[in-house]
């Protein structure tokens, strides 16, 4: 089995600040990189902060130049990271939740959450879910927050063969224990690690959890953030074996 290093990002976002939020996941792509990480993934909305009644605004194609610097500097660290942002496809005047795959070899993937939360669909339509990552002979299945509540959302990821279901969220300490528990189980249920990055902080009006956490596929846990806060949540796979640290991370002031 190959080595395989990967990080929640639990990153604190800058309400409505979409060039400030990609200065601060340049500072985490850098860290991850520092780590040797290959995958990282961001929590849900994480470039603009959870603001609904400002994603229409705020939405953007996929393609568009404003992303371009995080994609630079991806590909030139050799890290996948995996950006939550509000997003408009071509043709449709509806603003998605995305999460956007910025590769190591400069591609550019999108995935577009599936299942909403009450409430969201005042500013959001449902999206389409994506395509699998492949990261050697690993199968990688994104998920954003609402996604992971529904089983068959997961069950649709192993039919698909994935061996990390790797989840953007937002989670406040009210969620945590019934949340955290339904992504332990499908790892045990369905034999895939699990990886969950929360927000590092309060956005749009919840105080996120913190506690981003990653789970290995009997359900042990490898490691967890001790709260909030701007903390890379790493766990690597060596042999077979994982091991976890949590490594904080500076922001320029």
């Amino acid at each position: 089995m190959s080595t395989l290093t990967i990080a929640a990002a639990q990153s604190f976002s800058l309400a409505g600040d979409i060039l400030g939020n990609i200065v601060r996941h340049g500072r985490f792509i850098e860290a991850a990189a520092e780590q040797g990480v290959e995958l990282l993934v961001f929590p849900e909305l994480s470039l603009t902060g959870y603001e609904g009644q400002d994603a229409v605004a705020l939405a953007i194609d996929p393609q568009d130049a404003v992303l371009q610097p995080l994609r630079d500097l991806a590909r030139e660290l050799g890290v996948t990271a995996v950006v939550g942002m509000p997003i408009r496809l071509e043709g449709s005047v509806s603003a998605l939740i995305g999460a956007l795959v910025l590769g190591a070899d400069g591609s550019l993937g999108v995935y577009s959450k599936q299942h909403l939360h009450t409430g969201e669909e005042r500013f959001f339509a449902p999206g389409f879910g994506g395509p699998t990552l492949r990261f050697g002979g690993e199968v990688v299945a994104l998920a954003v927050c609402a996604d992971f509540t529904h089983a068959s959302h997961a069950a649709a990821a192993a039919d698909q063969g994935a061996n990390l279901y790797a989840a953007g969220v937002l989670i406040s300490d009210k969620g945590y224990a019934v949340d955290t528990a339904i992504l332990q189980g499908y790892a045990r249920q369905h034999s895939m690690a699990v990886l969950m990055a929360n927000h590092g902080g309060l956005t749009g009006g919840w105080q996120s959890a913190g506690r981003s956490s990653i789970w290995s596929k009997d359900g042990s846990l490898i490691v967890a953030a001790p709260g909030t806060g701007d903390l890379l949540v790493v766990a690597q796979r060596n042999d077979g074996a994982w091991q976890g640290r949590v490594v904080p991370v500076t922001q320029a002031r």
